[in-house]
């Protein structure tokens, strides 16, 4: 069954354009949706993709020709021949970024920690009533409205 393939919709006010490359040639195999030719406006450029797969027939429009919207490109033998599926595009990461890692099975750790962590962490640890730090400005504020000292509040 032949299929024709025709310019699409250009946009707004559009109804012109120039066929700027083909990147099938008849014979070729193409598979649904993948990009046959573009089209270029003053305005847009249009990649025309296949309407099915099968095998490009004869080229009624060559590179450079001016067509309008609904003017017939190409023919398309729909079903015919052996259709290779349309290429994935290839993944480009952006510069400056590394691909993500790859997971290599769990990781071991330690049952326990060594005993000079376990020292370093509760010699690390304040006492009940010690500040850690100097008490935020709202809170040292509120503290001195109410008379009360920073080394008597227990954190949470």
């Amino acid at each position: 069954m032949t299929v024709n393939v025709k310019v699409p919709t250009l946009g707004e006010s559009v109804t012109e354009a120039t066929v700027a490359t083909w990147f099938k040639q008849p014979g070729d195999s193409v598979a649904a949706d993948e990009m046959l030719c573009e089209l270029e406006t003053d305005k847009v450029t249009v990649e025309v993709p296949s309407p099915g797969a099968g095998v490009l027939g004869a080229i009624q429009a060559e590179e450079g020709a001016e067509v309008s919207v609904g003017a017939v490109l190409a023919m398309l033998e729909a079903g015919s021949g052996k259709a290779q599926p349309a290429p994935a595009p290839a993944a480009n990461p952006s510069s400056g970024v590394n691909a993500p890692p790859v997971p290599r099975g769990p990781v071991s750790r330690p049952a326990t920690p060594p005993s000079d962590v376990k020292a370093a962490a509760e010699s690390a640890a304040p006492s009940v009533g010690t500040p850690v730090h100097a008490p935020m400005p709202s809170a040292a504020k509120l503290m001195e409205e109410r008379g009360v000292a920073p080394d008597a509040m227990a954190g949470s």
